[in-house]
């Protein structure tokens, strides 16, 4: 049994919605609907199946990005990962998501795509964090690491947008390297996909299904 839960936080730019999914067993899934007002802000709180995404005037590259986020939430439901789905307003770096969500930027893992001795890597981050290319080149014991441009990556995450890749190099067939500060954090989240979309879950669970290299390799922004 799937259980939702989703919830709907006022108009505001730092607005945005929550879907909770975790495996119930014994429990029947039910309508309730609880609204609530508190100055300008508006909670609604729904158990059921999760609301259908908005089908108004879809462009194909939302339809393309909706794929991914499909192919990763059927990855974690077939390894029984609890998670929670997170809609945002729209943010294209790492801090402004995890500002729009109300999430720490230290557990807000960002993905950067590197080249390393020419193969293409995925390198997992804090938000609050950058690379240190020094760090990560005698990490990972290569002799040349340097970006790589979204012209050269685009292509091998057709269904996400430009830089929103989900931190899930095993499902596209690319090798992930972690900052280990993310091992510290009990949850992280990601993009999953979209520029308005997130996923949270349990570090533990995306070290296990992942297996990224972990190392230092990252240092605070300044």
């Amino acid at each position: 049994m799937i259980f939702y839960v989703t919830i709907l936080v006022g108009n505001t730019p730092g607005v945005f919605a929550i879907r909770m999914v975790g495996l119930l067993t014994g429990t029947k899934s039910t309508w309730a609907e609880r609204e609530s007002k508190n100055n300008e802000n508006q909670e609604v709180l729904r158990t059921s199946a999760p609301p259908a995404l908005n089908n108004g005037g879809k462009s194909q590259q939302r339809k393309e990005t909706g794929m991914i986020l499909k192919k990763l939430v059927e990855f974690l439901d077939d390894n029984s990962v609890r998670y929670v789905n997170v809609t945002h307003s729209t943010a294209f770096t790492a801090q402004d998501v995890a500002q729009s969500a109300h999430i720490p930027g230290k557990e807000m893992a960002k993905t950067v795509i590197v080249w390393m001795d020419g193969a293409m890597a995925m390198v997992v981050l804090p938000a609050s964090s950058m690379i240190d290319f020094t760090k990560l080149k005698e990490f990972s014991q290569t002799k040349n690491v340097e970006l790589a441009s979204e012209s050269e990556f685009k292509d091998r995450f057709p269904e996400c947008e430009v830089g929103a890749m989900p931190p899930f190099g095993n499902l596209f067939n690319m090798r992930v390297i972690a900052d280990s500060a993310l091992s510290e954090d009990r949850e992280i989240s990601f993009n999953a996909g979209s520029h308005h979309e997130l996923i949270r879950l349990p570090y533990a669970n995306f070290e296990q299904l992942v297996k990224p290299t972990l190392g230092s390799l990252a240092v605070p922004k300044k």
